[in-house]
């Protein structure tokens, strides 16, 4: 049987690729075996990119709450051990918006952590 070189699932198979490819630099964009190569690690950095993000974002919304819990005289650790004691079941993100959108609702939520934690 002969080989087929000018097939059509071929001739997807690289349009795919080079689709995905463009926009990189050099020959990485138009040449397939380069290309080839540089789409799979592209798509294996950003698989893992998106799981990087969600930690990345955790620690963000730590660092703006370690900000906002010391402007009221208090650590971030001392606040999530008060509020881990006095049952506020609040995640970060949530914190870390009402610190930034609604300072009073945020000083009443760290009153109750210093509290619950006797400082």
């Amino acid at each position: 049987m002969s080989r087929a070189i000018d097939g059509s699932k071929r001739l997807n198979r690289r349009k795919k690729i080079l689709k995905l490819a463009k926009g990189f630099r050099g020959r990485r964009s138009t040449n397939f075996k380069a290309a080839k190569d540089a789409v799979t690690q592209a798509l294996a950095d950003s698989y893992v990119g998106r799981r990087d993000k969600k930690g990345t974002m955790r620690s963000l919304w730590i660092s703006r709450l370690n900000a906002a819990v010391r402007s009221e005289g208090m650590t971030y650790s001392r606040f999530i051990e008060g509020l881990t004691k006095a049952n506020v079941i609040i995640n970060r993100k949530a914190l870390s918006n009402m610190a930034i959108e609604d300072p009073e609702a945020f000083k009443a939520v760290v009153a109750t952590a210093k509290k619950a934690a006797g400082v």
